[in-house]
Parts: C-alpha cells; sequence; structure tokens
C-alpha cells in the first residue's frame, strides 16, 4: 500500500512525484496481470448454498397494506432517473435527524458494476467477525426493503414502516425549506442511516446509487472506500470517458481514508489516484497490493486463492459464478482488511477458517442465479455492455447449455446495441420483451436493434413478460429433456426481478 503524507500536509513537490510515480506503474501495468486460468473442480459444501434473501410481500393484510402506502408515497417524489447534482437536501435531512451517519463508521462503494456483490461480500465478511452490519444497496429485486439491512438480512417489511413514520416529519420539515423535495432516494438513504443508527450497528456498508460526489449517500465520511471497475454507464449524466465517470465517482474519497481499487482503464485509475494524493488517502490496487491468484470451477461457484493486504488466503468457497464475482471477492476482502487495519496498522492476516465461513454463505440474488431446472433457467442482472460481456464469459464457464435462449428487457436509458452484441455469440435465439417499469424499452423497439444484431430468423417479440418467458422455455425445451438447453433471463434488474415473481422465487 502507497504511504499516506504526514500529518503537516504534503509538500506539492512530493505530491506531484507520488501521483506521477503512482500513474506511471499503472500506466505499465501488464493489464492481465490477474488474468486467471479455471479449471474443474468438484467442492461439497455442508448445509448446501445460501438461500437469497428476497423478502416476499408480507402475508398480514394489515401490514401489507399499510407497506403498499409507504411505497405509494415514496412513489410520488423524483424517482431515481430524475437528478438535482446537490448533497444540501440530504444534508439538511441529516442535520434535522442529528447527524445519525456519524455515529458508526462506514465502508463506501462506488463503481459502474459489481458494487452490489461486493457490499453483500463485505457483509458476510464483518458479519462472520462477529460485527454488527447495516447494508444499504439499490435497485431491489422484488421489494424496496431490500435495500436497507441489518445483520445480512432486510428489514422487516414492519421495520421498514416504522422507520418511514419515524423520518416522515423530517423529511416534510426539509420539503418545506428547499427548492425541490427530497427524491425518493434522498427519503430511502435517510431512512437507512436512521435506520442503522437507531440498530446500533457496529459498521455501515453503502453502495452509491449513482456517481459519487452528489449522490445521496456522500454524507458519510467512510474510513474504507471502494471503486469497483468504472465502465461506460450512466453517460449523460456521468459522462462520456472512464476518466470523467471516475472525476464523480472519486467523491467518495475523503481525508485519510484507505482507497481499495478495482482494476481500472488507466485513464479513470490516474484520476483515482490524484485524488487519493490530493486528501492523503492509502491505496491499494487489485493485481498489486492485493488480487486473486487462482481460481477453478466448483459445483455451485469457483474455488479461490486470493492474496490480500495481510498475506494469502488458499480454498476459499465462493457460490456465486464467473471471474468477475472472483475479483469482487478480492476487492472485499481488500476492504475489510483495510477496516481492520490490515496493511496500515499491522500486517497479520484475518483468521482464514472465518473468511473461508464468509464467502461461503454469500447470495447475490439475481446474479447468474439459477431458478428453475428442466430446462435451466438462469437470472442475470446485467444492465450495461461490460456487465453483459461478463455474464456472457460466465454463462459458458458456468453451465454446459448445448443451446442458450435469451430473454432481454432492457431500459431504454441503457446502450441496448452493444448490450445485445455482447450476448450475440452465446444466445441461439433471442426473445425480447419488456417489464413494468417505465423505464423499459419499448418490445418492438427492442426488437428491430435485435434483429440487426442477431438476423430475423433468431429474434422473438414477446411484449408480456410472462409470455416471453413461456416462449423461452419452450424454445430450449425443442432439443429435448436431455439435450442440455437453457434460458438466460437479462437486460435489466427489473426484469429480473418481475421474472424472479413469475417463476415462483419470493
Amino acid at each position: 500500500m502507497s504511504e499516506r503524507p504526514d500529518s503537516a500536509g504534503p509538500d506539492p513537490d512530493d505530491t506531484f512525484d507520488e501521483f506521477a510515480e503512482l500513474v506511471e506503474e499503472e500506466t505499465r501495468r501488464d493489464p492481465d496481470l490477474a488474468v486467471i486460468e479455471a479449471g474443474s473442480r468438484t467442492l461439497r459444501t455442508q448445509g448446501g448454498p445460501p438461500q437469497a434473501d428476497v423478502p416476499a410481500r408480507p402475508a398480514d393484510p394489515e401490514v401489507d397494506k399499510a407497506l403498499r402506502e409507504v411505497e405509494g408515497e415514496l412513489t410520488t417524489r423524483w424517482g431515481e432517473t430524475k437528478l438535482e447534482p446537490s448533497v444540501d437536501r440530504i444534508s439538511a435531512l441529516m442535520d434535522v435527524l442529528g447527524e445519525p451517519q456519524r455515529s458508526y463508521p462506514s465502508i463506501h462503494i462506488t463503481g459502474t458494476n459489481g458494487k452490489t456483490s461486493t457490499a453483500r461480500m463485505i457483509e458476510a465478511l464483518l458479519g462472520a467477525f462477529d460485527l454488527r452490519t447495516g447494508r444499504y444497496t439499490s435497485p431491489h429485486v422484488q421489494s424496496v426493503t431490500e435495500r436497507i439491512s441489518l445483520d445480512g438480512a432486510p428489514v422487516s417489511a414492519e421495520r421498514f414502516i416504522e422507520t418511514y413514520q419515524d423520518v416522515k416529519p423530517y423529511v416534510e420539515m426539509v420539503d418545506a425549506a428547499q427548492e425541490y423535495r427530497l427524491s425518493f432516494f434522498e427519503v430511502l438513504t435517510g431512512m437507512a442511516y436512521a435506520a442503522f443508527a437507531d440498530a446500533p450497528v457496529d459498521v455501515a456498508v453503502v453502495e452509491v446509487g449513482m456517481g459519487g460526489t452528489w449522490d445521496a449517500t456522500n454524507v458519510i465520511d467512510a474510513g474504507v472506500a471502494v471503486v469497483t471497475p468504472i465502465d461506460l454507464d450512466h453517460t449523460d449524466r456521468l459522462g462520456t470517458t472512464p476518466a470523467e465517470i471516475a472525476t464523480e465517482k472519486a467523491g467518495i474519497v475523503k481525508q485519510d481514508a484507505t482507497v481499495i481499487m478495482a482494476q481500472q482503464p488507466v485513464d479513470a485509475a490516474q484520476v483515482l489516484l490524484r485524488k487519493a494524493v490530493e486528501v492523503g488517502a492509502t491505496v491499494a490496487r487489485e493485481g498489486l497490493e492485493f488480487g486473486v491468484l487462482d481460481r477453478q470451477v466448483a459445483v455451485g461457484g469457483q474455488l479461490m486463492t486470493l492474496r490480500g493486504l495481510g498475506g494469502e488466503y488458499t480454498e476459499v468457497y465462493l457460490p456465486l459464478h464467473g471471474a468477475h464475482q472472483a475479483h469482487n471477492a478480492a476487492v472485499a476482502l481488500a476492504a475489510v482488511e483495510a477496516f481492520f487495519g490490515v496493511g496500515s496498522q499491522h500486517a497479520q492476516p484475518l483468521d482464514i477458517d472465518t473468511v473461508r465461513k464468509a464467502f461461503a454463505s454469500v447470495a447475490s440474488p439475481g446474479r447468474m442465479e439459477v431458478v428453475r431446472r428442466s430446462p435451466t433457467v438462469v437470472l442475470d442482472a446485467a444492465h450495461n455492455p461490460a456487465g453483459a460481456r461478463a455474464a456472457a464469459d460466465t454463462i459458458g464457464e458456468a453451465f454446459q447449455f448445448s443451446r442458450l435462449i435469451g430473454v432481454v428487457g432492457a431500459s431504454r436509458d441503457k446502450n441496448v446495441r452493444e448490450l445485445l452484441e455482447a450476448f450475440e455469440p452465446v444466445f441461439a435465439e433471442v426473445v425480447v420483451t419488456q417489464n413494468t417499469s417505465h423505464r423499459a424499452m419499448d418490445a418492438d423497439e427492442l426488437a428491430a436493434i435485435a434483429v440487426e444484431v442477431f438476423g430475423e430468423d433468431r429474434v422473438q417479440v414477446e411484449p408480456r413478460l410472462p409470455d416471453a418467458l413461456e416462449a423461452a422455455i419452450t424454445l430450449a425445451e425443442e432439443e429435448g429433456e436431455f439435450a442440455g438447453g437453457g434460458v438466460l433471463v437479462t437486460g435489466s434488474v427489473i426484469t429480473v426481478g418481475e421474472a424472479r415473481l413469475l417463476l415462483g422465487k419470493g
């Protein structure tokens, strides 16, 4: 890990030299430094695979009614795609709530892809070391209550309702004093920070909603800032190059923090390193200070050897598929090591048995999640080109499908063409559809792009998601019961969430 400047403040010449050295090292890195060779291995784990923690609707009709009323009130506010880049409103809410976010240390996570899975891994590791955790992630797969978790599980509907009612008078107070009302995401962020303080938690694991600098979550001063891989997404709001996007995301890096940086495009890395030097933050980079040393395909996931900040961790089983999840695991491990002072205060690694137990318990709903067999139906929430490329690589590695049918429902503000192009080599046919969100791309519009990518003979249009699932399953079954056909549902978190409900999960 690179050294912090002394407390008297960095000398400008020394700062420039340090930055130049970091950039030079980053530029000459072998981009394949952490390339992994996937093997084949069978691993039996006790207790079976972890269960995805996606809550169903409340069984009690009165609680369900109350939750729907809260959801209805929240949806009258600006949605997550309508933004006014400022933290003024959320800061005002924190002020009247008594600054609840200051009552616990935090780990703050930004990046383009892998944030939620990384947050879940960090949460599992911290919990395994007997810390009480709060986790705030977005968007949700099925229920808004998923966004706020305590002790590794979403808060109950009752607690969600109670937290909303507790903060509602303060929200209305801020609404009255501001030019714009608090948004949907700002209110949820306030609820999360209040719930964590009320619990109370030992540490909060917080995923940004979008960007970093002006994201509503950025009223915390996290001692550990995590940056997952940066790619092009939300380009209309964050910028059109990795460097521009990194400039926004670097806003979560605070004075004297530790920055855990996944492998990045060089221009994005330069921006992040510059910000770290400016605020005297310590930097640990994947592929240099930590990383994936080895991974092998295993039943239900993969077996990894990770290099952390404190040493090597062998025989670590992760019940998630794909090289990208192994890299997320390396980032999560380094973040937790940094939280415990490994690499700065001491060099002793974390207890290996506890680390193994934590990773073996990780679940990430809607991320290469198998929800049906015969034929196998897999859900993956890839919604941008980088996520689609990772999903396409993973489906080939983890599943031996003789014929794969895609079900794609995307949002209209995404780079749909490149997303489809990433899946073209692995989909025998694609069924295009749309989810119920107002952001959904019209199925016929999506089909027109799909025909250009796949050819007319490989594209089927089913505007209703239930019909699309039925059509895809029928196509997968055409090869016969034992032929190995499969279905991948992807394109949007909302599409995956709705498919999950239709297929009997939650």
